[in-house]
């Protein structure tokens, strides 16, 4: 059953909304496949993968949509359509042409019954499920903020700074006092940023809804 990104805010079961699936991974991140072509998590989106060897939360650091077919691109085919719609309309063998996938960077664990914020001891297995957390999942998570170290010192392909500041601005939707959330979390990045006062104000800069 496949259900929209939205459904972070939902309380229901993880388990009746899987969205994507696991089809690369390593110690550090995994790269899942959307069940529906552009039902891609928000950057900065907590996400987790159940069952072995543990339920893995990760954050969403980029998504694309592209040809399944490897170094075949798309070509426009809306010139004489009115609009996007009717392009997917007149070629509906399009939704099986195109794939959209993201990447997740992996910052946490759960191993009997205990949430670990750091490396899982193994990846995720290909074909695992994934999920948006729940409102609740992500209150849970960000009760402390120990993961924001594996955010800052990992090199990716896009800027920290924007993944930091969008997962911060979507976990503190979800406290009950999202303000003296943010202000801790400036705290902390202060402390492990210590030495990089340019990153750190581009971060800080971009903490507001």
């Amino acid at each position: 059953m496949s259900k929209s990104w939205d459904s972070t805010s939902s309380a229901e079961s993880a388990s009746t909304y899987r969205v994507a699936e696991v089809i690369e991974a390593s110690t550090t991140e995994f790269v899942a496949q959307c069940y529906e072509l552009y039902n891609l998590p928000p950057l900065g989106s907590l996400v987790k993968t159940a069952g072995a060897p543990a339920e893995l939360y990760a954050v969403v650091y980029n998504a694309t949509t592209a040809g399944i077919e490897p170094g075949r691109r798309p070509i426009a085919r809306g010139r004489d359509e009115p609009t996007e719609e009717a392009i997917y309309q007149s070629s509906p063998q399009l939704l099986k042409l195109l794939r959209s996938e993201f990447c997740a960077l992996v910052v946490g664990h759960r191993t009997d019954d205990k949430l670990c914020r750091y490396l899982p001891p193994q990846p995720a297995r290909i074909h695992s499920f994934v999920y948006p957390c729940s409102a609740g999942e992500i209150k849970e998570f960000s009760q402390s903020l120990d993961f924001l170290n594996i955010l800052v010192s990992t090199n990716l392909s896009v800027p920290a700074a924007e993944i930091i500041a969008a997962a911060l601005r979507q976990m503190s939707a979800m406290q009950e006092d999202p303000q003296r959330f943010l202000i801790a979390a400036g705290r902390e990045l202060a402390a492990l940023l210590s030495n990089d006062y340019h990153q750190l104000k581009a971060i800080l800069g971009k903490l507001k809804p």
